[in-house]
């Protein structure tokens, strides 16, 4: 008996010291930067941690689980939707969402992503049903840069935060025509926009027609007013002219003289080039104002 009591007692502290080791490993658990711990106690969340670190719980009372807490993606089936005007169009899209609140997530759907991710599919799927079928096939196909997801998000609106989740993004991967008739769908696009575009430069040269015969018309009105002032000015300058000559030449000695300048001037006129010789007969005006 007394030289087994040693063993026994060796035994008894490794068994307490194995307790103890077990007691501190389940008394802690470790958090990290993309994860929210989870602590229930009988099954009910009795804290939620969203700091990376250790912490402790009371052991073989409470228990810990992690929930993820970076942005998740989910891929939506592919399926067939109805335009307004009733054509069909093939759509591939896919959601990214997070969980915003720990505890709500795990009250309203257990904490399962699994679960989350069928209460998405058929949010986001009615979402894009609704602002598809709102819409014409033509608008549709013009509002791939992005218009289309604006609106879904807007119709989406804040029904996941009773999940305590946040829906980040909606975005479609296709939104086509069915391969059947995507050739006849876009040809006729085609030339409903030619058509667009050819009523378009009718109506563009129509208007420039009228503006150039608008201002042809306003040149010919500005050049008739011209026209009429000019010989209006060229009249009253011509009878000032005549006033000043009866004026100035009003004797017959003034006369004589104004006439002999006159036939000066008219015989430099006459001689041009390098022949210098005039002849004259005697009964030109000229020769008889040269004779008196």
């Amino acid at each position: 008996m007394s030289r087994n009591a040693p063993k026994i007692g060796l035994i008894i502290a490794l068994v307490i010291v194995v307790l103890l080791l077990i007691a501190v490993i389940s008394a802690t658990f470790v958090v990290r930067q993309n994860e929210y711990g989870v602590v229930y106690e009988f099954g009910a969340v009795v804290d939620v941690k969203d700091a990376p670190g250790l912490y402790f719980k009371i052991p073989f009372v409470q228990t810990a689980s992690m929930l993820p807490k970076t942005t998740l993606l989910y891929d939506l089936p592919i399926s067939d939707v109805i335009t307004a005007d009733k054509h069909s169009m093939v759509l591939d899209s896919f959601a990214l969402w997070r969980i915003s609140d720990a505890r709500l997530f795990i009250e309203t759907l257990s904490g399962s992503v699994s679960n989350a991710e069928s209460r998405i599919d058929a949010i986001v799927y009615n979402a894009l049903k609704t602002v598809i079928s709102s819409q014409n096939q033509e608008d549709i196909i013009s509002g791939r840069d992005g218009a289309v997801v604006r609106l879904v998000m807007a119709n989406i609106g804040d029904s996941f935060e009773r999940y305590g989740i946040e829906m980040m993004a909606v975005e479609t991967k296709t939104l086509d025509l069915p391969d059947d008739n995507k050739s006849a769908v876009y040809t006729r696009m085609i030339s409903e926009r030619n058509n667009i575009a050819a009523a378009y430069t009718a109506e563009g040269e129509a208007e420039a027609k009228r503006i150039r015969n608008e201002a042809d018309k306003q040149v010919e009105i500005t050049l008739s007013k011209a026209r009429s002032e000019a010989q209006t000015v060229r009249a009253a300058g011509d009878a000032e002219y005549m006033r000043i000559l009866s004026g100035v030449y009003d004797s017959a000695d003034e006369a004589d003289f104004y006439s002999f300048m006159i036939a000066l001037d008219a015989l430099g006129d006459s001689m041009t080039g390098e022949e210098k010789t005039l002849i004259l007969s005697p009964d030109s005006p000229i020769a008889r104002i040269f004779n008196q």
